[in-house]
């Protein structure tokens, strides 16, 4: 959608373009405050259960994990203020020149045709803001009317004439917004706006700007599996934009640009995390699928995120929050909020507070056209600044995620493990109106008997409370809040192992699957190492398969076509156990051989519902005078609409198709027919590999 407005108006939604400059003000910090505990909450909500499995290792903090984006119509772009409050709350990415606005920007002029460029808001002025931040920064080069040329001699200027040493550079923002699709609000002067012709100037851009900077890395931009316009194909594309764009620009990218707005109410918006253990798997197998010899390298960013209500009160901070630990605990190098300042929009309420409309961070000063509301003095904090500024808490770089779940979808958690021991643990009550007493259960770590350290951003807060209290293993969230916990262990810190090495799955069959990892290293010190443990990932509670003196091991008894997370952990002869190396995840596949055989086919698809072709085959040696084929949706978002060719019927997850009197037989040896539905989803599809025909296990083809 377009999202432009103009002098003076309200700033409207986010990664878009937008005229306004943003009102120049009194500065109020506010910031963490400490030695103040939360008041005491009345539990409404019933008792919830939260367990935190320290062997379940996930990915680690990268050092570029916190990021916003900044944009060349903030006048307050490059000034200290706003350096420093971005400093404080731990950001340590940058992303320049704006959303939409990068792809008319012009960096040697610094100018933007037909927009609104502030004062004080070029490249230099940019990069001494982000110093000062201890951030890196994320360029986006000018693809919809700029060219290859222009972005590499931007590449010289940074990297050669001024030695900034800028890393991360991305080849436009949302080009798939060029009307490719029917929706156009990203400014596109080629021609041919395929994603075919992206993607071959994507791989122009990126020759031209490593021959100038070898050492540079190049992202090219996608869209977040199950969002708008995942799943349609257009024009004489191969494919959709991901899989077209991976097909011809893989080879050559180090990295992929994908931008996320759940939209809806906040409730829908704070429930749609859910969402994102299934479009990181689906992201990640369309790169490993299409993009070429060595896929694994190429790392995700998410460079904008923001909700559809609540954008600067509570919802915005939960939200943030939650969001910014699943997608960094499944793998991202980088989330970026959107924005760090914006403007104000549309003026509500939500949850007693004060909602101004405005996607930034920092308040940007100003009133709405009719000068009846303001927001508070420029620079004032909003809660998704705080809960930014909770994650600077929470997760600190080098630090690895853990496995956490609780058994109440209004409250999420989410855990670290650090380099000394310590465990902190980010818990989220998403209930306006209730607050909730919980009870943590921990694997693999023994808290202290000591009161945990404790921050706390409570609804309405204009800061995150600090200080020690109460029990490592209950807690009572107040409603709308975030709440860490950074936990010691109990006893003496052990000399541990170090971790395994990332492991790697061969030979994996419907049963059984080989995993292999490198060699941990034998602590200095310490003993010797005597074993590897792997454990499967079971939501939050480990599982055991086995163990193994040596490198590798085949662990079996694995249900077909089911996907699967395992760590190793090494233990040496003393006992001591290592961290958790790091996750792998895999597909279990269906028998070689079998009395039937399954084809699953998606056909059309338009973005929330597709065609579905099910191919059934008899291979046994018997003919069969009636079936019923079976399957369970990996997801409880998907569903079966209608169905022809057999009568469909879903109940839960799971999927019944039985026959016609028109297709009722199947021959032996071969006999075959086919069935058909409509789907529909309303989060990541992710498809079923495993089906059953009377019962039996069929091979998927």
């Amino acid at each position: 959608m377009t999202n432009r407005t103009t002098p003076g108006s309200p700033a409207r939604a986010s990664g878009r373009r937008r005229w306004t400059a943003l009102a120049a003000g009194l500065l109020l910090t506010a910031g963490t405050l400490t030695g103040i505990d939360a008041p005491a909450v009345a539990a409404d909500g019933a008792p919830v259960t939260v367990t935190v499995n320290a062997r379940a290792g996930l990915a680690r903090v990268p050092d570029t994990a916190l990021g916003v984006n900044h944009a060349i119509w903030d006048a307050n772009l490059g000034t200290t203020p706003t350096s420093d409050l971005l400093r404080a709350a731990g950001v340590r990415m940058l992303r320049y020149p704006g959303g939409s606005y990068a792809d008319i920007y012009h960096w040697r002029d610094h100018s933007a045709p037909g927009g609104y460029v502030a004062p004080g808001t070029d490249f230099d002025t940019f990069m001494a803001g982000a110093r000062r931040v201890g951030a890196q920064p994320m360029i986006i080069a000018n693809y919809g009317t700029g060219t290859a040329a222009e972005a590499a001699d931007w590449v010289r200027y940074a990297n050669v004439t001024k030695g900034y040493g800028a890393k991360y550079w991305t080849i436009g923002n949302e080009n798939y917004g060029n009307g490719h699709y029917g929706s156009a609000w990203e400014a596109d002067d080629h021609a041919d706006k395929s994603a075919t012709q992206y993607a071959r100037l994507v791989v122009e851009y990126a020759d031209a700007m490593k021959a100038v900077d070898p050492s540079i890395k190049v992202g090219a931009v996608l869209t977040m599996p199950a969002n708008w316009p995942d799943g349609l194909t257009a024009g004489a594309d191969p494919g959709p934009w991901n899989q077209t764009v991976l097909t011809l620009a893989g080879p050559k990218i180090d990295f992929v640009d994908v931008h996320w707005y759940p939209g809806g109410s906040a409730a829908d918006s704070l429930a749609r995390t859910a969402h994102i253990p299934d479009a990181s798997w689906l992201l990640r197998q369309q790169i490993a699928r299409y993009a070429g010899p060595n896929a694994a390298r190429i790392g995700i960013s998410f460079t904008e995120l923001n909700v559809g209500a609540g954008q600067n009160t509570q919802p915005g901070a939960l939200f943030l929050a939650d969001a910014y630990s699943g997608l960094l605990e499944n793998g991202a190098f980088t989330v970026q909020w959107w924005n760090v300042h914006n403007g104000i929009g549309t003026v509500s309420e939500v949850a007693g507070q004060t909602d101004y409309g405005d996607f930034g961070l920092l308040s940007s000063g100003g009133c709405t056209a009719d000068g009846s509301v303001c927001e508070p003095p420029l620079n004032t904090p909003f809660a998704p600044y705080h809960g930014l500024a909770m994650m600077n808490l929470f997760a600190r770089a080098g630090d690895q995620f853990v496995r956490a779940g609780t058994d109440q979808p209004l409250v999420s958690a989410h855990a670290v493990r650090r380099a000394d021991g310590d465990l902190a643990v980010l818990l989220l009550n998403k209930d306006p109106e209730n607050g909730y007493p919980v009870t943590i259960d921990y694997a693999g770590f023994t808290p202290s008997g000591a009161a945990p350290t404790v921050h706390t951003l409570a609804n309405g807060a204009t800061g995150i409370a600090s200080g020690q209290s109460g029990s490592a293993t209950s807690r009572t969230l107040p409603p709308y809040s975030l709440t860490t916990l950074v936990l010691h262990p109990a006893g003496p810190t052990q000399v541990t192992p170090g971790a395994p090495g990332q492991p790697s799955a061969g030979a994996v069959a419907d049963r059984t699957a080989t995993i292999s990892w490198p060699a941990a290293t034998r602590a200095p010190g310490g003993a010797p190492i005597a074993k590897y443990e792997v454990y499967r990932q079971h939501g939050a509670i480990g599982e055991q398969l086995g163990e193994t003196a040596g490198t590798s091991l085949t662990v079996g008894n694995l249900d077909p076509g089911r996907r699967y997370t395992v760590n190793v952990l090494a233990r040496d002869t003393a006992g001591n156990v290592s961290w958790s190396s790091p996750p792998l995840t895999f597909v279990t596949g269906t028998p070689a051989e079998s009395a039937c055989a399954v084809r699953f086919t998606l056909g059309t698809d338009w973005g929330n519902g597709y065609l579905g072709t099910v191919d059934v085959v008899n291979t046994g040696p018997s003919p069969i005078d009636g079936w019923t084929l079976t399957w369970t949706w990996p997801t409880p978002w998907q569903q079966v609409s209608s169905g022809w060719s057999g009568t469909w019927s879903q109940t839960g997850a799971a999927v019944k198709v039985t026959s016609t009197d028109d297709n009722r037989r199947l021959a032996a040896g071969g006999g075959a027919t086919s069935t058909g539905f409509v789907g529909a989803y309303s989060g990541p599809n992710v498809l079923p590999t495993a089906f059953r025909l009377n019962g039996t296990l069929c091979t998927t083809r």
